[in-house]
């Protein structure tokens, strides 16, 4: 039987060589290259080859999802899983978004990380037990079965939040939105509250930021026209 050969991608050198162990360890696998997530990643990739690439998601050399997303571009048909200590889950989607195929937390039994490999390898998808219960789980697992890149545009909006959303873009303030839209302003914090629980964001800041990353992924004729302020 041909192994699974893999390739491990961790800047802390006690994981590096633990996990390195822990999969050595394995008939079914292999560990063809290590690396400390410094440059040259994707070219040790086209080097060897892996079928699996192990990579963690908290390079402080390099941007892991960078990575991820350079990886699915050239090697389409590499598994990658991401992996990391005490990621958020929003964390977790957005290497999901990129590309990935499943994610080991680095608490993870030995057991769970055989599992995930071996899982992944086998075309299967693996996200953690953590994520089963909430909404991104949801979002994340369709991503993944369905290969849908834009998560967070599967998140239904209400016509009267994607309103408020516009109007955060263009600066207005609660109660200039509450004029506006000739409602409450206890109406619209409550609208914005929602909005962050949603998207699991933390400011309007953020939201603006989540609107115009959306726009730009639309294709331009589907793309609504931006409200003309007076």
């Amino acid at each position: 039987m041909a192994k699974i050969r893999i390739l491990l991608v961790e800047d802390n050198r006690i994981l590096r060589d633990g996990i390195s162990a822990i999969i050595k360890g394995q008939r079914e696998f292999t560990v063809d290259g290590v690396s400390d997530g410094g440059y040259g990643v994707v070219a040790m990739t086209r080097k060897l080859k892996p079928h699996v690439v192990l990579l963690d998601l908290g390079l402080v050399s390099q941007n892991s999802l960078e990575i991820v997303e350079n990886l699915k571009k050239e090697f389409p048909g590499i598994k990658v899983i991401g992996m990391g200590l005490a990621p958020a889950q929003t964390d977790i989607v957005e290497c999901v978004q990129v590309g990935a195929d499943g994610f080991i937390l680095k608490d993870a039994t030995v057991g769970d990380v055989i599992y995930t490999i071996r899982a992944v390898a086998a075309g299967k998808t693996v996200l953690p037990n953590s994520m089963t219960a909430s909404l991104f789980f949801q979002v994340a697992e369709h991503a993944l079965l369905k290969g849908k890149r834009n998560l967070k545009g599967a998140i239904r909006m209400t016509e009267r939040e994607k309103e408020i959303i516009a109007l955060i873009v263009e600066g207005g303030t609660n109660k200039e939105i509450a004029v506006m839209l000739n409602i409450s302003t206890f109406t619209v914090k409550s609208h914005v509250h929602n909005m962050l629980e949603k998207l699991e964001l933390h400011s309007r800041f953020q939201i603006a930021n989540y609107s115009r990353n959306e726009a730009a992924s639309e294709p331009r004729s589907d793309r609504p026209s931006s409200r003309q302020r007076g």
